[in-house]
């Protein structure tokens, strides 16, 4: 068996540093929207798959990590594990980014509106969901600071599924709601990655 560095006194204070900061920022403008804004939801749940995909594949990639050590990434391990403690420090400061742009059009469960605008502005000039880009580099940031190659695998695996469901479930909802802006705008815009996909 092998201790992951994110399991250790240190590094690993740093990783959950970074952690508990960014949890704590989610938690206010989740906190934040009351119920009478968010009106009828259309979430189909995905803000539920969503959050039991995180904590599911960090418990098991975490087992992964501890109980299959031929997956670790010996070579250069101090540089994987920073690098998974700044792509995860990365997704979240891309998702506080988003958060803002929405300010009061942001619901936590898929919640669409008559008359919400179309937001354009920042990351969304490029991409339709940064916010789930910056919750997929969250997925990535834990698997590589655990320095395994198979926990890796399973934190992307997760956040395909997780977030492959919630796109089609809010693009489906945006749609129905906003009609042609939205449809332009799918047009102009890749889902998660500016000029690819």
């Amino acid at each position: 068996m092998i201790r992951p560095l994110v399991l250790q006194s240190w590094p690993g204070a740093a990783f959950w540093t970074v952690y508990l900061l960014q949890m704590s920022a989610e938690a206010w403008p989740m906190a934040r929207v009351r119920p009478t804004r968010a009106g009828r939801s259309q979430d189909r749940g995905s803000m539920a798959l969503i959050l039991a995909a995180f904590a599911g594949a960090m418990l098991a990639a975490t087992a992964v990590a501890v109980t299959i050590p031929a997956a670790t990434l010996w070579r250069h391990r101090d540089g994987w594990f920073w690098s998974g403690v700044a792509v995860y420090a990365a997704g979240g400061w891309l998702r506080q980014v988003c958060f803002r742009i929405l300010g009061r059009h942001f619901t936590p469960a898929v919640t669409v509106t008559e008359g919400q605008p179309v937001i354009e502005r920042g990351p969304y000039r490029w991409i339709r969901h940064p916010s789930y880009t910056g919750g997929a580099l969250m997925f990535l940031g834990y698997g590589l600071a655990l320095t395994n190659a198979w926990s890796v695998a399973v934190m992307s695996a997760a956040a395909a599924l997780a977030y492959g469901y919630r796109i089609r479930v809010e693009e489906r909802a945006l749609v129905e709601t906003l009609g042609d802006s939205y449809r332009a705008y799918m047009r102009r815009t890749k889902r998660l990655v500016p000029w690819i996909w």
